[in-house]
């Protein structure tokens, strides 16, 4: 019955037939299958920072660009079978941090803003508070039912969401041994990756964050003018490879291409955060996209009879929207979406769970009246008295254009003089610079960086257990639909 859902919206904008469309929708819920389970794989899917409203803008922009109006578009996690939301608060913030939410979801326990797997009582920078307070993650349920583990993200390994599925800190800023207070006895997050591939079935680890697994001393092998960024002259990536003579490490989308599918790979793109999508396809550049670390680590897992556990994390899409680039945060969710499919296409729902969801959201705002089909990065343009589309912008109050997009606060809250007649205020946005990839969307509050949003963020899943997921959930419940489909 999917196959009618999307043949119904095939249709021009305006020719839809709803009805058809209406009844083909409610033939596909009626046939909606429950798998109880149990599952012998997990998919995490995690896009940093994508909330409803990224996703329904990301949405658009994807069928803009396959040709369409955009609206009628399906992006292909909000095709699985059942949805359910999650609230994100943390133990300590109305508004949340990415390191408390996730733990929350690998955890199952729900914790302060700023702390990677100890429970709410540690506070923030307690190194020996941590050590009693450490909280253990959906690592051991994988390991203890025998299955291997994978991780991937587009941030650095080291960041708050990847290390939540295998390091434990008072701090998330502990990501190298260099970031730890002196005196501290405590792990730095790179190190505890290397812990983790020697104590648990840790296959693949991809992403960015090479900085922090080099020394000072050792020159980047992509950019011979930077440097690691470990004081303790550790070389964490010949650590990995002495692991056995299966452990081999990556730095470009080639080298991972080449790797053999028995090794057990860690791949480090980038010293930093991996490229933004628009970023490394315009580029042409040597890395490899979210969709193809995706396929590389399930090819790899799959050789485990016992099943596997992979997280996923699309985490870039949080720092385009930091930036107030509402262009880079959707292109990027795209490509995060691209990557869920590549996991359904490869995956059976009878025995692997998906779960899609996100950490947090962000304030980003989709508004005024734009007609149907209107660029979704552009001006709002309406419709004329007649209810056509207009060719002409919309006015504010303050008889400026304003576009589809916008942000609470952020970087493009800008004020400009008054010049050729107009009063000093908003600036005044043109069609072209607004859809300039660079563009930085107008904000309300001026600040350096925009900012999470409070609000719930949607779930999307299929397989063993994915019924479970409906309704309005606390964060941490999700980790418990994921034990519980790992060791029925």
């Amino acid at each position: 019955m999917d196959f009618l859902v999307a043949l119904a919206f095939q249709a021009s904008p305006g020719l839809t037939d709803w009805e058809a469309e209406g009844r083909a929708a409610l033939m596909a819920a009626k046939e909606k299958q429950v798998i109880e389970g149990p599952a012998k794989n997990v998919i995490l899917f995690i896009a940093d920072g994508m909330d409803v409203t990224t996703s329904t803008a990301a949405r658009i922009l994807a069928g803009q660009q396959a040709g369409g109006s955009g609206e009628e578009n399906l992006l292909t996690f909000e095709s699985l079978p059942f949805t359910g939301f999650a609230k994100t608060y943390n133990t300590n913030m109305q508004v949340p941090d990415s390191a408390g939410t996730a733990t929350a979801i690998l955890s199952g326990h729900k914790t302060k803003a700023g702390v990677i797997n100890v429970n709410q009582t540690v506070p923030r920078g307690d190194c020996e508070a941590s050590k009693s307070g450490r909280l253990p993650t959906i690592l051991e349920v994988a390991q203890d039912t025998e299955r291997s583990i994978g991780v991937v993200s587009t941030a650095r390994l080291t960041h708050a969401t990847p290390a939540s599925l295998y390091a434990s800190a008072a701090d998330r800023g502990w990501e190298a041994d260099r970031n730890l207070p002196e005196g501290v006895d405590c792990e730095d997050i790179a190190s505890q990756l290397i812990d983790a591939a020697q104590n648990y079935e840790l296959v693949v680890a991809l992403g960015g964050g090479r900085s922090n697994f080099l020394p000072k001393a050792t020159p980047d092998p992509e950019y011979p003018n930077r440097t690691g960024a470990r004081e303790d002259a550790r070389d964490l990536m010949a650590g990995w490879r002495g692991i056995s003579r299966r452990h081999k490490t990556v730095t470009t989308r080639s080298e991972l291409l080449e790797a053999s599918k028995r090794d057990k790979v860690l791949g480090l793109f980038e010293p930093s955060h991996m490229m933004y999508e628009h970023d490394r396809t315009e580029r042409e550049a040597d890395e490899p996209s979210i969709a193809e670390m995706t396929r590389f680590a399930i090819e790899r897992l799959s050789r485990d009879k016992d099943g596997y556990f992979l997280l996923v994390e699309g985490g870039r899409v949080d720092h385009a929207h930091h930036s107030g680039n509402a262009y880079r945060a959707l292109t990027d969710a795209i490509a995060f979406d691209e990557a869920v499919k590549v996991a359904t296409e490869m995956t059976d729902p009878e025995d692997t769970l998906i779960i899609v969801t996100a950490d947090h959201g962000h304030t980003i705002s989709f508004n005024g009246y734009p007609h149907r089909g209107n660029p979704i990065m552009g001006v709002v343009k309406g419709l004329t008295s007649e209810g056509e589309p207009s060719e002409l912008p919309e006015q504010a109050g303050d008889q400026r254009p304003y576009t589809t997009l916008s942000y609470a606060n952020g970087q493009g809250a800008k004020v400009t003089p008054a010049i050729e007649g107009r009063p000093a205020g908003r600036p005044f946005v043109e069609e072209d610079e607004a859809l300039d990839p660079d563009y930085k969307q107008q904000a309300l509050v001026p600040m350096f960086s925009e900012t999470h949003g409070g609000q719930d963020v949607a779930i999307y899943a299929r397989g063993p257990g994915a019924h479970y997921l409906t309704g309005v959930n606390e964060q941490n419940y999700i980790y418990y639909v994921m034990e519980d489909a790992l060791r029925k």
